[in-house]
């Protein structure tokens, strides 16, 4: 594998584990039982890709366990906190989407990644199916519901930018010639569409091109991140060498 290839692998994969953590954080906290189940198979999907990818690069455990903050090239989108079931959905609804537009790309190449893609856009279609019916559910609910997720959208809005930049050089993510212009068009268009029939509209404020936020793929992360890893790493590192 090229070194594009691993750095392309690396950040896929990181992005796969945080948001993988992030949902089974919601374990015996989801507002009903069907969600226990639902992000937890989500979260399980997610952890399947990491795995896949990070292996790619090296040691998966080593990678996930033993790296120090700066070292994960994940978007600063999937790190950030669960907040209310609202907040969850939101980061849901912006990641899958992409994350689908992504796979779907890379299933139809010859790259390292057609195999991993052509399954895993299988699952992500599930994942954004599932974000995008809890957004009509709560946008269309009650005022509160409505509320709760106009403010999600609009919070998670100024991390959506960087899902857009390219990973490595100015042809695509990670010089495999992926059409970064063509998928954040589709994106805008299909969860702009999700939003408008949900009683919601596009938050305002910048993001692609003038973005605030988003050095997560330099390794820059935002504070609740040096949290969420201390806890995900805490077992094994506690614990080096030890087996089950």
């Amino acid at each position: 594998m090229t070194i594009t290839a691993s750095a392309t692998a690396l950040a896929l994969g990181d992005d796969a584990l945080v948001l993988s953590h992030r949902l089974g954080e919601w374990a015996g906290h989801a507002p009903v039982l069907e969600e226990e189940v639902a992000l937890a198979n989500i979260a399980l999907d997610l952890l399947g890709q990491a795995r896949v990818l990070l292996s790619l690069v090296g040691d998966e455990d080593e990678l996930a366990y033993l790296r120090e903050e700066r070292a994960f090239r994940n978007l600063q989108l999937v790190e950030q906190p669960n907040g209310d079931f609202a907040h969850t959905i939101a980061r849901q609804l912006y990641f899958s989407t992409y994350q689908r537009l992504l796979y779907g790309q890379l299933a139809v190449g010859d790259s390292e990644f057609a195999p991993l893609a052509a399954k895993a856009v299988k699952e992500v279609a599930y994942h954004q199916d599932h974000a995008e019916q809890w957004t009509r559910r709560l946008g269309d609910g009650t005022d509160e519901s409505h509320e709760r997720m106009r403010r999600a959208c609009a919070a998670l809005w100024r991390y959506t930018g960087e899902m857009f930049q390219p990973l490595d050089g100015p042809d695509g993510l990670g010089g495999l010639g992926v059409d970064l212009e063509g998928m954040e068009a589709a994106w805008l268009r299909s969860v702009g569409g999700v939003l408008a029939e949900s009683t919601l509209s596009l938050p305002e404020g910048p993001r692609s091109g003038a973005w605030t936020a988003g050095a997560g793929r330099q390794g820059l992360h935002t504070e609740p991140f040096g949290r969420m890893l201390a806890e995900m790493q805490h077992l094994h590192r506690s614990h080096p060498g030890a087996t089950w």
